[in-house]
Protein backbone atom coordinates (compact mmCIF):
# COMPACT_ATOMS: atom_id res chain seq x y z
CA UNK A 1 0.00 0.00 0.00
CA UNK A 2 1.42 3.69 -0.75
CA UNK A 3 0.27 7.18 0.52
CA UNK A 4 0.25 10.08 -1.54
CA UNK A 5 0.83 12.90 1.10
CA UNK A 6 -0.63 16.23 -0.27
CA UNK A 7 0.65 19.04 1.59
CA UNK A 8 1.37 21.84 -0.88
CA UNK A 9 -0.32 20.81 -4.17
CA UNK A 10 -3.73 20.46 -3.76
CA UNK A 11 -4.54 19.25 -7.11
CA UNK A 12 -4.71 15.49 -9.07
CA UNK A 13 -3.24 17.46 -12.65
CA UNK A 14 0.31 17.34 -12.78
CA UNK A 15 0.94 16.19 -9.78
CA UNK A 16 4.22 13.63 -9.87
CA UNK A 17 3.72 11.88 -6.56
CA UNK A 18 0.17 10.72 -7.27
CA UNK A 19 1.30 9.93 -10.67
CA UNK A 20 4.15 7.35 -9.66
CA UNK A 21 2.10 6.20 -6.78
CA UNK A 22 -0.69 5.11 -9.07
CA UNK A 23 1.56 3.53 -11.80
CA UNK A 24 2.83 1.32 -8.72
CA UNK A 25 -0.33 -0.15 -7.34
CA UNK A 26 -3.10 1.14 -4.62
CA UNK A 27 -3.07 4.66 -3.49
CA UNK A 28 -4.70 6.37 -0.25
CA UNK A 29 -4.56 9.83 -1.09
CA UNK A 30 -3.68 11.43 2.42
CA UNK A 31 -4.15 15.39 3.93
CA UNK A 32 -3.17 15.56 7.34
CA UNK A 33 -4.29 18.54 9.46
CA UNK A 34 -1.68 19.72 11.77
CA UNK A 35 -2.99 21.90 14.75
CA UNK A 36 0.63 22.39 15.73
CA UNK A 37 1.17 24.30 12.75
CA UNK A 38 -1.70 26.01 12.14
CA UNK A 39 -0.13 27.32 15.83
CA UNK A 40 2.67 29.08 13.98
CA UNK A 41 2.44 32.99 14.53
CA UNK A 42 3.25 32.79 10.43
CA UNK A 43 0.16 30.79 9.99
CA UNK A 44 -3.45 32.24 10.28
CA UNK A 45 -7.41 31.48 9.31
CA UNK A 46 -7.20 33.25 5.67
CA UNK A 47 -4.77 30.55 5.09
CA UNK A 48 -6.79 27.76 6.18
CA UNK A 49 -10.21 29.01 5.09
CA UNK A 50 -8.39 28.82 1.64
CA UNK A 51 -6.89 25.40 1.60
CA UNK A 52 -10.56 23.84 2.82
CA UNK A 53 -12.26 25.40 0.03
CA UNK A 54 -9.34 23.84 -2.12
CA UNK A 55 -9.34 20.40 -0.72
CA UNK A 56 -13.29 20.28 -1.24
CA UNK A 57 -12.37 19.97 -4.80
CA UNK A 58 -9.46 18.14 -4.41
CA UNK A 59 -11.89 16.05 -2.49
CA UNK A 60 -14.08 15.52 -5.48
CA UNK A 61 -11.22 15.45 -8.26
CA UNK A 62 -9.95 12.27 -6.36
CA UNK A 63 -13.06 10.54 -5.76
CA UNK A 64 -13.85 10.73 -9.81
CA UNK A 65 -10.56 8.61 -9.82
CA UNK A 66 -11.88 6.16 -7.58
CA UNK A 67 -10.35 6.29 -4.44
CA UNK A 68 -11.76 9.34 -2.35
CA UNK A 69 -9.02 11.49 0.51
CA UNK A 70 -9.20 10.79 3.40
CA UNK A 71 -8.03 13.19 5.72
CA UNK A 72 -6.64 13.28 9.30
CA UNK A 73 -5.93 15.19 12.03
CA UNK A 74 -2.95 15.56 14.01
CA UNK A 75 0.79 15.24 14.37
CA UNK A 76 1.61 13.44 10.93
CA UNK A 77 3.95 10.58 12.52
CA UNK A 78 1.22 9.83 14.85
CA UNK A 79 -1.04 9.08 11.49
CA UNK A 80 1.25 7.56 9.95
CA UNK A 81 1.47 4.74 12.30
CA UNK A 82 -2.41 4.52 12.45
CA UNK A 83 -2.26 4.22 8.59
CA UNK A 84 0.40 1.37 8.71
CA UNK A 85 -1.11 -0.51 11.11
CA UNK A 86 -4.74 -0.10 9.11
CA UNK A 87 -3.48 -0.76 5.56
CA UNK A 88 0.56 -1.71 6.25
CA UNK A 89 2.57 0.87 3.95
CA UNK A 90 5.35 -0.24 1.74
CA UNK A 91 5.79 3.48 0.46
CA UNK A 92 4.88 7.33 1.18
CA UNK A 93 4.92 9.52 -1.62
CA UNK A 94 5.08 13.19 -1.56
CA UNK A 95 6.55 16.55 -3.20
CA UNK A 96 9.31 18.06 -2.36
CA UNK A 97 8.28 20.72 0.42
CA UNK A 98 10.42 24.55 1.08
CA UNK A 99 7.87 25.95 3.85
CA UNK A 100 8.36 27.62 6.96
CA UNK A 101 10.97 25.99 9.74
CA UNK A 102 8.66 24.21 11.51
CA UNK A 103 7.58 22.19 7.86
CA UNK A 104 11.33 21.51 8.15
CA UNK A 105 11.61 19.97 11.11
CA UNK A 106 8.59 17.79 10.96
CA UNK A 107 9.86 16.49 7.46
CA UNK A 108 13.09 15.50 9.33
CA UNK A 109 10.42 13.30 12.16
CA UNK A 110 8.81 11.57 9.32
CA UNK A 111 11.99 11.28 7.31
CA UNK A 112 13.40 9.50 10.78
CA UNK A 113 10.07 7.33 10.95
CA UNK A 114 9.61 5.94 7.67
CA UNK A 115 13.08 4.80 7.98
CA UNK A 116 12.69 3.03 11.21
CA UNK A 117 9.67 1.65 10.40
CA UNK A 118 11.01 0.36 7.00
CA UNK A 119 9.38 2.65 4.78
CA UNK A 120 10.29 4.12 1.46
CA UNK A 121 9.68 7.83 1.37
CA UNK A 122 9.50 9.27 -1.88
CA UNK A 123 10.01 13.35 -2.47
CA UNK A 124 9.30 14.29 -6.20
CA UNK A 125 10.57 18.32 -7.51
CA UNK A 126 7.23 20.37 -7.40
CA UNK A 127 8.38 23.39 -9.99
CA UNK A 128 11.83 24.71 -10.38
CA UNK A 129 13.28 24.58 -6.82
CA UNK A 130 16.27 22.16 -6.49
CA UNK A 131 17.12 19.82 -3.27
CA UNK A 132 20.63 19.51 -2.56
CA UNK A 133 21.64 22.44 -5.15
CA UNK A 134 25.99 22.70 -5.41
CA UNK A 135 25.67 25.95 -7.23
CA UNK A 136 23.37 28.21 -9.01
CA UNK A 137 25.28 28.39 -12.07
CA UNK A 138 23.30 26.36 -14.46
CA UNK A 139 20.09 27.22 -12.35
CA UNK A 140 18.07 29.05 -14.55
CA UNK A 141 18.88 26.23 -17.49
CA UNK A 142 17.05 23.71 -14.89
CA UNK A 143 14.09 25.74 -14.47
CA UNK A 144 13.16 25.64 -17.99
CA UNK A 145 14.01 22.03 -18.45
CA UNK A 146 11.66 20.86 -15.92
CA UNK A 147 8.86 23.56 -17.09
CA UNK A 148 8.98 21.74 -20.36
CA UNK A 149 8.46 18.34 -19.11
CA UNK A 150 5.30 17.06 -20.03
CA UNK A 151 2.08 17.96 -17.40
CA UNK A 152 1.45 14.32 -16.20
CA UNK A 153 -2.04 13.23 -15.24
CA UNK A 154 -3.63 10.03 -13.86
CA UNK A 155 -6.94 8.29 -15.42
CA UNK A 156 -7.94 6.24 -12.71
CA UNK A 157 -6.80 5.04 -8.85
CA UNK A 158 -8.02 1.53 -7.36
CA UNK A 159 -9.91 1.73 -4.41
CA UNK A 160 -8.91 1.11 -1.12
CA UNK A 161 -11.35 3.05 1.41
CA UNK A 162 -14.61 4.79 1.09
CA UNK A 163 -14.29 6.82 4.18
CA UNK A 164 -15.58 10.32 3.17
CA UNK A 165 -13.14 13.44 3.49
CA UNK A 166 -14.16 15.39 6.40
CA UNK A 167 -12.30 18.69 6.49
CA UNK A 168 -12.27 19.91 10.72
CA UNK A 169 -12.98 23.66 11.33
CA UNK A 170 -9.96 24.54 13.31
CA UNK A 171 -9.91 26.76 16.84
CA UNK A 172 -8.14 29.77 14.78
CA UNK A 173 -7.96 33.30 16.24
CA UNK A 174 -10.50 35.59 14.63
CA UNK A 175 -9.24 36.89 11.24
CA UNK A 176 -11.53 39.14 9.36
CA UNK A 177 -10.89 39.07 5.35
CA UNK A 178 -13.93 40.05 3.68
CA UNK A 179 -12.74 40.09 0.31
CA UNK A 180 -10.63 37.18 0.24
CA UNK A 181 -9.91 35.04 -2.51
CA UNK A 182 -11.89 31.73 -3.05
CA UNK A 183 -9.77 28.38 -3.19
CA UNK A 184 -9.85 25.45 -4.99
CA UNK A 185 -8.50 24.62 -8.81
CA UNK A 186 -11.55 25.73 -10.78
CA UNK A 187 -11.27 29.37 -9.42
CA UNK A 188 -7.25 29.38 -10.45
CA UNK A 189 -8.49 27.82 -13.67
CA UNK A 190 -10.72 30.51 -13.85
CA UNK A 191 -7.77 32.94 -12.87
CA UNK A 192 -5.45 31.92 -15.25
CA UNK A 193 -7.76 31.78 -18.16
CA UNK A 194 -9.29 35.11 -17.72
CA UNK A 195 -5.65 37.17 -17.07
CA UNK A 196 -3.84 35.63 -20.45
CA UNK A 197 -7.34 36.54 -22.43
CA UNK A 198 -8.88 39.84 -20.86
CA UNK A 199 -7.08 40.92 -17.41
CA UNK A 200 -2.89 40.84 -18.75
CA UNK A 201 -3.07 43.22 -21.42
CA UNK A 202 -1.80 45.24 -19.57
CA UNK A 203 -0.27 43.66 -16.52
CA UNK A 204 3.84 45.59 -17.76
CA UNK A 205 2.13 48.74 -17.02
CA UNK A 206 -0.68 48.57 -14.60
CA UNK A 207 1.38 45.97 -11.58
CA UNK A 208 2.39 48.93 -9.87
CA UNK A 209 -0.39 50.49 -9.34
CA UNK A 210 -2.65 48.89 -5.97
CA UNK A 211 -5.88 49.88 -7.93
CA UNK A 212 -5.02 48.39 -11.31
CA UNK A 213 -3.09 45.96 -10.45
CA UNK A 214 -5.84 44.19 -8.58
CA UNK A 215 -7.26 43.28 -11.78
CA UNK A 216 -4.31 43.79 -14.23
CA UNK A 217 -1.94 41.02 -11.96
CA UNK A 218 -2.49 37.39 -12.64
CA UNK A 219 -3.92 37.09 -9.29
CA UNK A 220 -2.69 33.53 -9.00
CA UNK A 221 -0.32 33.74 -5.98
CA UNK A 222 -2.61 31.88 -3.89
CA UNK A 223 -3.40 28.97 -6.00
CA UNK A 224 0.80 28.84 -6.68
CA UNK A 225 1.15 28.97 -2.84
CA UNK A 226 -0.73 25.90 -2.25
CA UNK A 227 -0.99 24.24 -5.19
CA UNK A 228 -4.05 23.55 -6.84
CA UNK A 229 -2.16 24.83 -10.17
CA UNK A 230 0.90 23.42 -10.80
CA UNK A 231 3.87 26.03 -11.63
CA UNK A 232 4.13 23.64 -14.78
CA UNK A 233 0.93 24.13 -16.57
CA UNK A 234 0.89 27.76 -15.17
CA UNK A 235 4.39 28.20 -17.53
CA UNK A 236 3.13 25.84 -20.40
CA UNK A 237 -0.29 27.69 -20.88
CA UNK A 238 1.98 31.30 -20.93
CA UNK A 239 4.17 30.16 -23.44
CA UNK A 240 1.52 28.87 -25.82
CA UNK A 241 -0.60 32.07 -25.43
CA UNK A 242 3.04 34.04 -26.39
CA UNK A 243 3.25 31.85 -29.05
CA UNK A 244 -0.63 32.30 -30.34
CA UNK A 245 0.08 36.32 -30.00
CA UNK A 246 3.26 35.77 -32.03
CA UNK A 247 0.94 34.08 -34.57
CA UNK A 248 -1.81 36.46 -34.64
CA UNK A 249 -1.84 38.77 -37.80
CA UNK A 250 -3.14 41.46 -35.42
CA UNK A 251 -1.35 44.24 -33.94
CA UNK A 252 -0.38 42.48 -30.41
CA UNK A 253 2.44 44.29 -28.78
CA UNK A 254 0.82 45.29 -25.32
CA UNK A 255 0.24 41.71 -24.94
CA UNK A 256 3.39 40.66 -26.12
CA UNK A 257 5.20 42.94 -23.44
CA UNK A 258 2.79 42.06 -20.82
CA UNK A 259 3.66 38.26 -21.23
CA UNK A 260 7.36 38.51 -21.59
CA UNK A 261 6.99 40.76 -17.73
CA UNK A 262 4.58 37.72 -16.81
CA UNK A 263 7.11 35.02 -17.62
CA UNK A 264 10.02 36.70 -15.77
CA UNK A 265 7.70 36.60 -12.71
CA UNK A 266 7.69 32.94 -13.01
CA UNK A 267 11.15 32.43 -12.60
CA UNK A 268 11.29 34.89 -9.88
CA UNK A 269 8.82 33.05 -8.05
CA UNK A 270 11.38 29.85 -7.88
CA UNK A 271 14.32 32.19 -7.74
CA UNK A 272 13.46 33.53 -3.89
CA UNK A 273 12.16 29.75 -2.59
CA UNK A 274 15.43 28.28 -3.78
CA UNK A 275 17.11 31.09 -1.43
CA UNK A 276 15.12 29.75 1.99
CA UNK A 277 16.02 25.58 0.17
CA UNK A 278 19.40 26.09 0.10
CA UNK A 279 19.54 28.33 3.69
CA UNK A 280 16.69 27.63 6.57
CA UNK A 281 18.20 29.95 8.82
CA UNK A 282 17.24 33.27 6.51
CA UNK A 283 13.57 32.62 8.18
CA UNK A 284 15.31 34.39 11.39
CA UNK A 285 18.57 35.63 10.67
CA UNK A 286 19.92 38.47 8.29
CA UNK A 287 21.53 37.07 5.19
CA UNK A 288 24.71 39.20 5.89
CA UNK A 289 25.60 38.81 9.46
CA UNK A 290 26.94 42.66 9.53
CA UNK A 291 23.43 43.69 9.83
CA UNK A 292 23.11 41.96 13.44
CA UNK A 293 22.16 44.18 16.24
CA UNK A 294 21.77 46.97 13.66
CA UNK A 295 17.76 46.88 15.11
CA UNK A 296 16.30 46.33 18.19
CA UNK A 297 15.05 42.99 18.60
CA UNK A 298 12.34 43.64 20.50
CA UNK A 299 9.44 45.91 18.58
CA UNK A 300 8.44 49.39 19.86
CA UNK A 301 5.00 47.48 19.92
CA UNK A 302 3.08 51.18 19.56
CA UNK A 303 5.23 51.60 15.87
CA UNK A 304 4.12 47.91 15.18
CA UNK A 305 0.74 48.08 15.81
CA UNK A 306 0.02 51.34 14.11
CA UNK A 307 1.56 50.02 11.38
CA UNK A 308 -0.45 46.59 11.12
CA UNK A 309 -3.40 48.22 11.79
CA UNK A 310 -3.18 50.97 9.28
CA UNK A 311 -3.36 53.64 11.43
CA UNK A 312 0.52 55.23 11.15
CA UNK A 313 -0.83 58.80 10.21
CA UNK A 314 0.44 58.17 6.41
CA UNK A 315 -2.42 57.81 4.12
CA UNK A 316 -1.11 55.63 1.52
CA UNK A 317 0.78 53.29 3.77
CA UNK A 318 -2.48 52.89 6.10
CA UNK A 319 -4.44 52.33 2.70
CA UNK A 320 -2.60 49.80 1.73
CA UNK A 321 -2.49 47.55 5.43
CA UNK A 322 -5.84 47.72 5.12
CA UNK A 323 -6.81 46.68 1.71
CA UNK A 324 -4.35 43.93 2.61
CA UNK A 325 -5.75 43.21 5.96
CA UNK A 326 -9.45 43.06 4.05
CA UNK A 327 -8.41 41.01 0.73
CA UNK A 328 -5.16 39.16 2.02
CA UNK A 329 -3.51 40.28 -0.88
CA UNK A 330 -1.35 43.69 -2.39
CA UNK A 331 0.77 44.17 -5.60
CA UNK A 332 4.06 43.41 -5.60
CA UNK A 333 5.49 47.28 -5.33
CA UNK A 334 3.11 48.27 -1.95
CA UNK A 335 4.47 44.84 -0.84
CA UNK A 336 7.96 46.23 -0.74
CA UNK A 337 6.60 49.61 0.11
CA UNK A 338 4.67 48.46 3.45
CA UNK A 339 7.59 46.35 4.33
CA UNK A 340 10.10 48.56 3.59
CA UNK A 341 8.64 51.37 5.84
CA UNK A 342 8.16 49.19 8.58
CA UNK A 343 11.76 48.17 8.49
CA UNK A 344 13.77 51.64 7.55
CA UNK A 345 11.06 54.49 8.82
CA UNK A 346 9.74 52.54 11.84
CA UNK A 347 13.00 50.66 12.37
CA UNK A 348 11.37 47.58 13.15
CA UNK A 349 13.28 43.95 13.10
CA UNK A 350 11.94 42.87 10.22
CA UNK A 351 11.08 39.52 12.07
CA UNK A 352 8.02 40.78 13.64
CA UNK A 353 6.30 42.87 10.41
CA UNK A 354 7.35 39.86 8.51
CA UNK A 355 4.94 37.92 10.75
CA UNK A 356 2.68 40.16 10.40
CA UNK A 357 2.30 40.52 6.39
CA UNK A 358 2.51 36.53 6.71
CA UNK A 359 -0.27 35.98 8.53
CA UNK A 360 -2.20 38.63 6.07
CA UNK A 361 -1.18 36.77 2.84
CA UNK A 362 -3.55 34.28 1.76
CA UNK A 363 -0.51 33.54 -0.71
CA UNK A 364 1.94 33.24 1.75
CA UNK A 365 4.62 31.25 0.12
CA UNK A 366 7.76 31.10 2.66
CA UNK A 367 10.69 31.00 0.43
CA UNK A 368 8.80 34.25 -1.44
CA UNK A 369 8.40 35.61 1.83
CA UNK A 370 11.35 36.31 4.00
CA UNK A 371 13.98 36.58 1.21
CA UNK A 372 11.87 39.66 -0.27
CA UNK A 373 11.10 40.84 3.91
CA UNK A 374 15.09 40.86 4.05
CA UNK A 375 15.70 42.49 0.85
CA UNK A 376 13.00 45.32 1.49
CA UNK A 377 14.58 45.88 4.72
CA UNK A 378 18.67 45.96 3.55
CA UNK A 379 19.99 42.76 5.20
CA UNK A 380 21.03 40.94 2.13
CA UNK A 381 23.99 42.86 1.56
CA UNK A 382 23.70 42.19 -2.08
CA UNK A 383 20.53 44.12 -2.92
CA UNK A 384 19.99 47.72 -3.94
CA UNK A 385 18.68 49.68 -0.36
CA UNK A 386 15.55 50.60 -1.67
CA UNK A 387 13.88 52.87 1.18
CA UNK A 388 10.39 53.71 -0.34
CA UNK A 389 8.86 57.50 0.24
CA UNK A 390 5.44 56.95 1.57
CA UNK A 391 3.80 60.18 0.70
CA UNK A 392 5.85 60.43 -2.92
CA UNK A 393 4.23 56.52 -3.68
CA UNK A 394 0.91 57.83 -3.04
CA UNK A 395 1.08 60.59 -5.08
CA UNK A 396 2.97 58.45 -8.15
CA UNK A 397 0.65 55.31 -7.73
CA UNK A 398 -2.96 56.74 -6.81
CA UNK A 399 -2.76 60.08 -9.00
CA UNK A 400 -6.54 60.09 -8.26
CA UNK A 401 -6.89 59.12 -4.71
CA UNK A 402 -8.90 56.65 -5.26
CA UNK A 403 -7.39 53.88 -3.98
CA UNK A 404 -6.57 56.06 -0.31
CA UNK A 405 -10.21 57.59 -0.79
CA UNK A 406 -11.49 53.89 -0.85
CA UNK A 407 -9.47 52.48 2.47
CA UNK A 408 -8.66 55.30 4.37
CA UNK A 409 -12.68 57.42 3.68
CA UNK A 410 -11.75 59.47 6.62
CA UNK A 411 -10.17 61.77 4.31
CA UNK A 412 -12.28 61.37 1.55
CA UNK A 413 -13.14 65.22 1.73
CA UNK A 414 -9.42 66.24 0.97
CA UNK A 415 -8.21 67.65 -2.12
CA UNK A 416 -5.98 65.49 -4.23
CA UNK A 417 -3.05 67.81 -3.86
CA UNK A 418 -2.86 66.86 -0.31
CA UNK A 419 -4.40 63.83 0.38
CA UNK A 420 -1.35 62.05 1.13
CA UNK A 421 -0.32 64.83 3.53
CA UNK A 422 -3.09 65.74 5.74
CA UNK A 423 -1.30 68.39 7.87
CA UNK A 424 -1.22 70.74 4.94
CA UNK A 425 -4.75 70.67 5.11
CA UNK A 426 -6.18 73.54 6.49
CA UNK A 427 -8.47 71.80 8.61
CA UNK A 428 -6.05 69.73 9.90
CA UNK A 429 -6.79 70.73 13.95
CA UNK A 430 -10.02 69.12 13.22
CA UNK A 431 -8.56 65.81 11.24
CA UNK A 432 -5.22 64.50 13.14
CA UNK A 433 -5.76 63.02 16.50
CA UNK A 434 -10.03 63.60 15.56
CA UNK A 435 -10.97 61.27 12.82
CA UNK A 436 -7.66 60.37 11.67
CA UNK A 437 -4.09 59.61 13.63
CA UNK A 438 -1.64 62.04 13.41
CA UNK A 439 1.87 61.02 11.79
CA UNK A 440 3.62 58.91 14.52
CA UNK A 441 7.03 59.54 12.44
CA UNK A 442 8.48 62.18 10.42
CA UNK A 443 8.94 60.21 7.37
CA UNK A 444 11.81 61.98 5.80
CA UNK A 445 13.70 62.69 8.84
CA UNK A 446 13.00 58.85 9.91
CA UNK A 447 14.06 58.07 6.40
CA UNK A 448 17.61 59.95 6.46
CA UNK A 449 18.65 58.53 9.65
CA UNK A 450 17.76 54.76 8.38
CA UNK A 451 19.94 55.41 5.07
CA UNK A 452 22.60 56.68 7.20
CA UNK A 453 22.89 53.35 9.99
CA UNK A 454 22.66 51.02 6.63
CA UNK A 455 25.75 52.47 4.63
CA UNK A 456 27.61 52.67 7.79
CA UNK A 457 27.61 48.89 8.06
CA UNK A 458 28.20 48.88 4.36
CA UNK A 459 30.98 50.46 4.21
CA UNK A 460 32.43 48.70 6.83
CA UNK A 461 35.52 45.89 6.84
CA UNK A 462 34.93 42.97 5.23
CA UNK A 463 31.47 44.07 4.49
CA UNK A 464 32.19 43.10 0.40
CA UNK A 465 33.66 39.83 0.68
CA UNK A 466 30.74 38.69 2.88
CA UNK A 467 28.28 40.21 0.04
CA UNK A 468 30.40 37.85 -2.45
CA UNK A 469 30.55 35.27 -0.94
CA UNK A 470 26.03 35.69 -0.37
CA UNK A 471 25.80 36.98 -3.91
CA UNK A 472 27.53 33.33 -5.51
CA UNK A 473 25.42 31.34 -3.33
CA UNK A 474 21.83 33.14 -3.88
CA UNK A 475 22.33 36.10 -6.81
CA UNK A 476 20.68 35.03 -10.05
CA UNK A 477 23.06 34.95 -12.38
CA UNK A 478 21.30 37.38 -14.64
CA UNK A 479 20.87 39.26 -11.67
CA UNK A 480 23.39 41.80 -12.98
CA UNK A 481 24.97 42.40 -9.50
CA UNK A 482 28.33 42.31 -9.93
CA UNK A 483 30.79 39.30 -8.35
CA UNK A 484 34.15 41.08 -7.55
CA UNK A 485 36.19 41.49 -10.37
CA UNK A 486 34.02 41.36 -12.66
CA UNK A 487 33.58 43.99 -15.38
CA UNK A 488 30.32 46.51 -15.13
CA UNK A 489 28.25 46.09 -18.35
CA UNK A 490 26.51 49.29 -20.12
CA UNK A 491 23.25 48.29 -19.03
CA UNK A 492 22.68 46.59 -15.64
CA UNK A 493 20.06 44.29 -15.13
CA UNK A 494 20.13 45.05 -11.59
CA UNK A 495 16.33 46.72 -11.11
CA UNK A 496 14.61 43.93 -12.31
CA UNK A 497 15.91 42.04 -9.68
CA UNK A 498 14.48 44.60 -6.99
CA UNK A 499 10.68 44.52 -8.70
CA UNK A 500 9.19 40.90 -7.55
CA UNK A 501 7.86 40.91 -3.82
CA UNK A 502 6.14 37.58 -5.08
CA UNK A 503 3.74 36.03 -7.42
CA UNK A 504 1.66 39.51 -8.51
Amino acid sequence: MQIVWFKRDLRIQDNRALACAAQRGPVLPLYVVEPELWAQPDMSARQWAFIAESLTELADDLAQLGQPLIIHTGDVCDVLAELARTFGITYLWSHEETGNDWTFQRDKRVAQWCRANGIQWHEVQNHGVQRKLASRNGWADGWDRFMAEPVETVAAIKPVTNDPAVIPSLPLPPDQCPHRQLGGRSNGLERLESFLTQRGEHYRSEMSSPLEGATSCSRLSPHLAWGTLSMREVTQTTWQRQRDLIASPTPTGGWRKSMTSFNGRLHWHCHFIQKLEDDPKIEFENFHPAYNGIRPSEPDQTRLTAWENGETGLPFLDACMRCLRATGWLNFRMRAMVMATASYHLWLHWRDPGLALARMFTDYEPGIHWSQVQMQSGTTGINTVRIYNPVKQGYDQDPTGAFTRRWVPELAHLDDKILQEPWLSDDAGHILGCSYPEPIIDHKAAAKAAREKIWAVRKGDGFRAEADHIQNKHGSRKSGVRHRGQRPKKKSATKGAQLSFGFD
